[in-house]
């Protein structure tokens, strides 16, 4: 398929603008000015042009493959890019992490193509950009990604859990259980991974074989597995098995997953795919009802059913807040401002609520714990959000954000000296120099420092955050402040 001809059958991205055929047609143009470059050895010019595509059209594969491929090219497939890239390639990894956070999804991509052009093997940042991918919805990009990620460490933990989780969304059974087989081989009796692998036997036996559910109900429970009864995947009576006719192929994904689904209305997988095509297209009361749907199949009791609609709903409940934010930046009035800062509570309560259901449901999961403390802070309730982060502090991947969470939740109830230790202890846990988040902790700690008199401790703070970045916010008057009140004193 030509990159236009796939552009103009991509669908409108959660977060970010639809494009409009003037636009794809001016994107085409630029992918083939980027590819006459990269045929004659013009690899950073090829690079700036091809990250234009991908950060305006990121479900576009087509774009994405040529960028990856260009810089190949460049750096003669040397699996560690630019020299020094280690130390160059933090900063725009760390824009990207932060804009990815506050769903600046354009800010995101840009400074993750940046640091890719920087060494497009970076664990990391491939990460990250496959995980953007994911909040966007663009499947096909978010493997493009993580294939990448595991040709250039197959035996990454994060990668192959990561990548196992996308590929069993998808429906490619085999690859997951690949994936999961790499993880058990790295850390032997990971519970996840051989839950994960018994799981998508079974699901991978239903899906292709047409078993009946019933016969392979017991061997399922048997594992511990907790996600979704093999019911979810049952397309067929017993012993039946059934493949799609030439002439259900050639129908349009909706009219053939409708088909499906009135054929057998027991059939989860194909009310999953049309709720997935309908959340592309942002048709979010369609998915919902589709998937209430769905739970009165399954008897209201399937797992995999309630967290679908869990994000449905997260999905269309940020968009919502998205539109309210930008109308108001477009037309600052009072009603507007109002508007908009209802709408943002709204969302967080709904996600509060959510990551606690899910919490609950897997309460080993870190992630889920530091999603659901951040929900609680930002709803005025540090004192409940502690907990959580206490419990998430073990995630290597996010042990400093945590830290600085819970500096500033032990802050807001006066347990200063707790929230200091807490901003010092990820100070101690940043192994990035010159990032923001080691900017933020230290301006924290030196203005908390400061406030309890600790002097010494304040000064040295400040001190290496000026010596960072003396424009940093009014760290040079702190320092002046720190001055006076010693002679005051």
């Amino acid at each position: 398929m030509e990159p236009e001809q796939q552009a103009a059958t991509s669908k409108p991205l959660h977060g970010m603008t639809p494009l409009s055929p003037a636009s794809r047609q001016r994107l085409q143009k630029v992918f083939e000015h980027g590819q006459r470059c990269a045929e004659k050895n013009d690899y950073d010019y090829a690079t700036q042009l091809f990250s234009q595509c991908v950060v305006e059209d990121p479900g576009n594969i087509v774009y994405l493959q040529s960028f990856f491929a260009n810089l190949q090219k460049k750096y003669g497939n040397n699996k560690s890019g630019a020299r020094m890239a280690g130390l160059k390639i933090k900063s725009p990894r760390s824009t990207l992490c932060k804009a990815a956070a506050k769903g600046k999804w354009a800010e995101a991509l840009q400074a993750g193509c940046t640091a890719l052009a920087i060494n497009p093997w970076d664990i990391p940042t491939l990460l990250a950009m496959a995980q953007a991918c994911d909040e966007l919805g663009i499947d096909e990009s978010q493997l493009t990604y993580l294939r990448w990620a595991l040709d250039t460490n197959p035996k990454d933990i994060n990668v192959n859990r990561q990548a196992a989780i996308t590929l069993q969304r998808m429906g490619q059974f085999d690859q997951a259980i690949s994936c999961w087989h790499r993880v058990e081989q790295a850390k032997p009796h990971d519970e996840e991974a051989l839950r994960s692998i018994s799981r998508l036997s079974v699901e991978k036996t239903i899906h292709e074989g047409g078993y009946d559910p019933d016969l392979l109900r017991q061997d399922n429970s048997a594992d511990g597995g907790s996600h979704s009864s093999v019911a979810s995947y049952s397309r067929h009576s017993k012993g039946e098995v059934e493949e799609k006719s030439p002439e259900d192929q050639q129908l349009p994904p909706e009219e053939r997953f409708r088909k499906e689904i009135a054929k057998d209305p027991t059939d989860l997988q194909a009310y999953f795919k049309l709720a997935d095509l309908q959340v592309r297209e942002r048709r979010y009361d369609e998915a919902e009802k589709l998937l209430e749907q769905a739970m009165q199949v399954s008897g209201g009791g399937d797992l995999t059913v309630r967290e679908r609609m869990e994000n449905v709903l997260m999905r269309r409940s940020r968009e919502q807040q998205a539109i309210a934010e930008k109308q108001f930046e477009e037309d600052p009035t009072d009603e507007n401002r109002q508007l908009a800062m209802r709408v943002k509570a709204q969302a967080n309560q709904l996600e509060l609520e959510t990551y606690a259901a899910k919490s609950d449901r897997d309460p080993g999961n870190t992630r889920l714990k530091y999603e659901l403390a951040v929900r609680l802070k930002r709803a005025g309730k540090p004192k409940e959000a502690i907990p959580h982060l206490q419990a998430a502090r073990s995630d290597p991947q996010r042990r400093v954000q945590v830290l600085l969470e819970l500096g500033e939740c032990f802050q807001k109830i006066e347990q200063y000296k707790l929230a200091l230790a807490s901003y010092e202890q990820a100070l101690e846990a940043c192994d990035e120099p010159d990032s923001e988040t080691r900017r933020l902790a230290l301006y924290r700690a030196g203005v908390l420092a400061t406030g309890m008199k600790e002097f010494d401790r304040a000064e040295s703070h400040l001190t290496e955050l000026a010596g960072l970045d003396f424009a940093y916010r009014d760290v040079s008057d702190r320092l002046d402040k720190i001055n006076k009140l010693r002679n005051s004193g």
